[in-house]
């Protein structure tokens, strides 16, 4: 990698680390090319992205970002997670590190906040924006379904009642 592409790599990662809610930094030894490919997918999915960081150059993307003080746990086979849903990164690198004991959360930072791997976890536990979305949805609508049952039974009642009526008149 020339100089040229290192300068590119810091901005893209900058710009990357300027935008994004939340940041979740991994160590992924002994992944596969296989298994690292399945992490990445499930991080699109999911809305989030997987970028394999060169330490040096993270530590200088960070420089002027609210995740300046993450610089410490740039060691070692480094991956960062990083999505625009403050809970979506976490999760997907939570749930991935349960099944393959590879990748291991180190930490990470929502905002100007740091999280040690206790706090991933417990930010990951949380329900995702569309979770959230659906379930105020359904609240929403909950009211409107139980008014429109209520409406409808008198008059089903009142159905029932004179069909049972009209058997009566027959079988006389």
């Amino acid at each position: 990698m020339d100089r040229t592409e290192k300068e590119k790599l810091v901005a893209s990662l900058h710009r990357t680390f300027s935008e994004t809610t939340v940041v979740v930094v991994t160590h992924y030894i002994g992944l596969t090319v296989a298994e690292m490919g399945a992490l990445r997918a499930q991080m699109r999915e999911a809305g989030a992205g997987l970028q394999v960081t060169k330490n040096r150059l993270a530590r200088r993307a960070l420089e002027g970002t609210k995740y300046q003080s993450l610089d410490s746990l740039f060691t070692g086979p480094t991956a960062v997670a990083y999505s625009d849903d403050p809970v979506a990164a976490a999760k997907v690198a939570v749930n991935f590190a349960k099944t393959n004991k590879k990748l291991v959360v180190i930490g990470g930072g929502l905002g100007d906040k740091v999280l040690g791997e206790e706090d991933v976890k417990s930010l990951a536990a949380l329900p995702s924006l569309d979770e959230l979305r659906a379930k105020l949805i359904g609240l929403i609508n909950a009211p409107a379904t139980k008014l429109a049952g209520v409406l409808q039974a008198p008059a089903g009642q009142l159905a029932r009642v004179l069909a049972a009526r009209a058997e009566q008149g027959e079988a006389v």
